[in-house]
């Protein structure tokens, strides 16, 4: 028992190895590359050092074949016709050629591997990142084909409440009527709890309020429209272009720029439509709560969650304008 217990650990143990082996291949495969041309060329730098002895032999051997051949005979008072000077040059090249082979043989070897190691490497990740973008899209359309079911069973209202985690509350707003007098009254609006962030529930979602230096000041119908606006120029460079990342958006809007948002975006074909080939911000207005501790007070803006189609960089490279 003792015996096959100590087995399977062993087992276990190789096999987890294994999998850290091959899960960290890549970058084990570029690191031998890297030390492979740095050896490869510290062979040929050696090799070089002796290359000189093997060029001199060589001249002197081919110096020795062209006196004979001019003078018709050897150092030894032999004849030397033309098939002989023929027969030795070849004989000389091709030994000159072995002991440059032999020298630097092994640095061209080791180069060799260490360019095939890196292009593995390549390969291997290339790999990897077509099963992720089709996990990704599989991904997708399997949360759109959800949100879908819940939409037409529960309605849109409901369908944001439970994506953005947000509650339609009744709440007191002061208005000014025709007269100019203030009056309140009640409505239903989308409350987000204090320190709530729609990126928290939606990768590439943003919350456009206040802080933000297009907001019109009291005004959430003019910064809306500013939205809107926006919405349409993104929307004419999307058809001018045939292509629009995210990151252009998030810097038109002031938000900082993200790792993701230089890969996804927006790719746009009459004929093969990606996604809606369209560009829609998602404008939903909500209010955030501030700290109950100071009164409870709300901050007004919109969550915007764009529609982008994914990672569009593998699209680009293939895409017929």
């Amino acid at each position: 028992m003792k015996k096959n217990e100590l087995m399977k650990s062993a087992s276990l143990a190789f096999n987890k190895i294994g999998f850290k082996l091959q899960k960290k291949s890549p970058e084990l495969l570029v690191a031998a590359g890297i030390v492979g041309i740095v050896v490869s060329t510290v062979m040929a730098c050696k090799a070089t050092t002796k290359a000189g002895n093997v060029s001199a032999e060589a001249k002197e051997a081919l110096d020795e074949i062209h006196e004979a051949a001019e003078k018709g005979i050897t150092k030894a008072g032999e004849t030397y016709t033309s098939e002989d000077t023929k027969k030795d040059l070849t004989i000389t090249y091709v030994q000159t050629g072995i002991k440059y082979a032999k020298l630097y043989g092994p640095a061209v070897v080791t180069g060799v591997g260490s360019i095939a190691c890196i292009l593995a490497s390549h390969h291997v990740l290339k790999k990897r990142n077509i099963a992720l973008a089709a996990a990704y899209t599989t991904l997708d359309k399997s949360f759109k084909d959800y949100r879908g079911r819940v939409i037409e069973r529960f309605g849109e209202q409901v369908e944001k409440e439970l994506r953005y985690n947000i509650k339609a509350q009744e709440v007191e707003t002061t208005v000014v009527n025709e007269k100019g007098k203030e009056k309140t009254v009640k409505e239903i609006k989308n409350v987000a709890p204090a320190g709530w962030d729609p990126s928290k529930f939606s990768p590439y979602a943003r919350f456009f309020d206040e802080t933000n230096p297009a907001w019109v000041r009291n005004d959430p119908e003019q910064s809306r429209f500013y939205l809107k606006a926006l919405q349409a120029q993104a929307n004419d460079r999307l058809r001018a272009r045939g292509h629009l990342f995210l990151n252009e958006v998030y810097e038109w809007l002031r938000y900082p720029l993200t790792d993701y948002g230089q890969n996804v975006g927006w790719i746009y074909d009459i004929k093969n439509p990606k996604g809606d080939n369209f560009v829609d911000f998602g404008i939903f207005e909500v209010r955030r709560e501030t700290n109950s501790e100071y009164g409870g007070d709300y901050v007004e803006g919109f969550i915007l969650d764009f529609n982008t189609v994914g990672d569009i960089t593998g699209e680009l490279a293939t895409h017929q304008y």
